[in-house]
């Protein structure tokens, strides 16, 4: 019990009122604690972010996170991030994630070959590939035809465009 204590006490200085409390009804085991937290990520929406440049991911990353400070609480966006495409496949979660924001560009596994092979796993999350250079969009389509080219994001990007396609993507 000392040691909830202690967790509660460097919690409370930058949690809520209702933080507070799920954190007590989990540090005493109230099985109230799962349903409240199950209803509070109902309505939040998760991305990862896949980019071989960590300055890329870390911005964009800290852009999203500093929106939900701002919006609408039940539109609130988790933020998992990846530096590596093998990692990022292999680390995967099938039903987890509601959007991936892919670089096409990167060493070892480019985004549209980690895009297939996502999408052989998680055929219903949505896919937005990044890109800095000019993409022929039509030979791509010869080569992958069965990826969707619906969302494409031109590098650099401000953080307000940003988050105006992902929500137009998630909504």
């Amino acid at each position: 019990m000392a040691q909830a204590e202690n967790q509660i006490g460097r919690e409370v200085k930058k949690a809520t009122v209702r933080e507070v409390n799920q954190l007590i009804a989990y540090s005493v085991g109230d099985p109230l604690y799962d349903t409240e937290v199950k209803e509070e990520q109902q309505f939040r929406k998760r991305i990862l972010i896949v980019d071989d440049d960590a300055d890329v991911t870390v911005t964009f990353k800290v852009g999203i996170e500093d929106s939900n400070n701002s919006g609408d609480v039940n539109k609130r966006i988790e933020v998992y991030t990846s530096n590596d495409a093998v990692v990022a496949l292999s680390e995967f979660k099938p039903n987890f994630y509601d959007l991936l924001l892919v670089d096409i560009n990167m060493p070892y596994l480019n985004g549209y070959e980690l895009c297939e092979k996502i999408l052989a796993i998680d055929i219903n999350v949505k896919v937005c590939f990044m890109s800095s250079v000019e993409i022929n969009r039509e030979g791509l389509r010869e080569i992958y035809p069965s990826l969707s080219w619906g969302c494409f994001i031109r590098k650099p990007v401000s953080i307000d465009y940003l988050l105006k396609r992902i929500k137009s993507e998630l909504d």
